[in-house]
């Protein structure tokens, strides 16, 4: 997986997004997915609640690896805004990242470099970052030119939870176990007669 953006910084590139889901199989048991071929999933579970964890810890690894890059086209305007279709509007604005999950369905995370403008529309969306503005400097013809502006890439944190990336394919799978809590039989109370 690249997280950070290696273009020219004037070039414009598309947002990038990254999924992450939770897929039912058959009576109770579930698996994670994610766009980034790369990462390790775990193996399907009947342990719901572990893998909604394990799916928001991933969806919020990608998020701290990712670099935001300031030139990136709005993720959410490539797909014509379909995130706020009942809302309008012309993309505009700095890049940010953002964190889009809703509470109610539980199963979708989605990291995605939108502009400031499409942010505030898109329902259950949560700014996680803001790309950094390039600086400008005025140069001797009094027009102002633009300098440097990238935002460098973070050191490769190590982030438990089995993220993982295409460079670091060598390295062992995490392990990864459903915890099972034994449950006791319900009782069932006692009707009269």
């Amino acid at each position: 997986m690249t997280t950070a953006y290696s273009e020219s910084p004037t070039e414009r590139t598309p947002g990038r997004a990254w999924t992450v889901r939770i897929l039912g199989h058959g009576s109770r048991a579930a698996s994670v997915t994610c766009s980034t071929a790369a990462c390790r999933m775990p193996a399907r579970s009947e342990n719901l609640t572990a893998l909604r964890t394990f799916a928001a810890a991933h969806a919020a690894a990608h998020a701290k690896a990712a670099t935001i890059n300031p030139h990136a086209y709005c993720h959410c305007g490539s797909q014509r805004c379909g995130a706020h279709p009942d809302t309008r509007t012309s993309c505009a604005g700095g890049v940010v990242l953002i964190l889009r999950h809703d509470p109610m369905v539980r199963r979708v995370w989605s990291v995605e470099e939108v502009c400031e403008t499409c942010a505030p529309l898109i329902p259950n969306a949560t700014v996680l970052a803001r790309a950094a503005r390039p600086n400008r400097t005025t140069s001797p013809t009094n027009r102002p030119a633009t300098a440097g502006g990238q935002v460098p890439a973070p050191a490769r944190p190590s982030i438990a939870g089995g993220f993982s990336s295409a460079s670091g394919e060598g390295d062992p799978a995490p392990a990864w176990r459903p915890r099972r809590t034994p449950q006791r039989p319900r009782r069932r109370p006692r009707q009269g007669r």
